[in-house]
């Protein structure tokens, strides 16, 4: 066999382990009975100067105050994991870990913007909460799919606010 198809057979190889990796789906980690969890896919768009954008799978556990939202790369790698109780939120990112009383302060350094994260959890369980400032589209909650939006006033300085969810079953 010549070197160039050995060459290629690896590639290939390779190519298709990166695909069934990035095709796998994660078990969900045991959880106490008061903790609800779900995960799937996100996309966030900023319609910030210049616009940003996050793709991302996600897993996000709450029970009650606190909570865990875990940012996924599509081979499995833990982007960001920002956890938070009453009183006292931590981001780790990139091995660097932030910590602020601030679980707003945190997510605007996250993702570059405010999410009304209790409003999200509610949002998640199909509860129709009223977020001033925010709409959430439940209409498709039925097949896992929440599309929740910013409506920036004259009276915020918050940029226009896009985030899709697809929840797996």
């Amino acid at each position: 066999m010549s070197g160039a198809r050995r060459v290629s057979r690896s590639w290939l190889a390779v190519m298709v382990v990166l695909m069934l990796t990035a095709c796998a789906t994660r078990t969900p980690p045991p959880q106490a009975p008061d903790t609800l969890f779900w995960s799937g896919r996100l996309a966030l768009n900023i319609a910030s100067t210049p616009p940003q954008s996050i793709s991302a799978g996600f897993e996000l556990k709450s029970q009650q105050q606190s909570g865990e939202l875990q940012l996924i790369s599509p081979l499995g790698n833990t982007l960001a994991r920002l956890h938070w109780v009453p009183g006292q939120a931590s981001l780790e990112q990139g091995g660097q870990v932030w910590q602020d009383s601030s679980l707003d302060a945190l997510l605007i350094r996250l993702t570059g913007t405010t999410l009304p994260m209790a409003a999200l959890i509610d949002w998640l369980q199909a509860r129709p909460t009223q977020v001033e400032g925010w709409s959430a589209d439940l209409s498709q909650m039925g097949s896992g799919k929440l599309w929740v939006q910013s409506m920036p006033s004259h009276t915020t300085t918050l940029p226009q606010v896009t985030l899709r969810l697809v929840v797996e079953p």
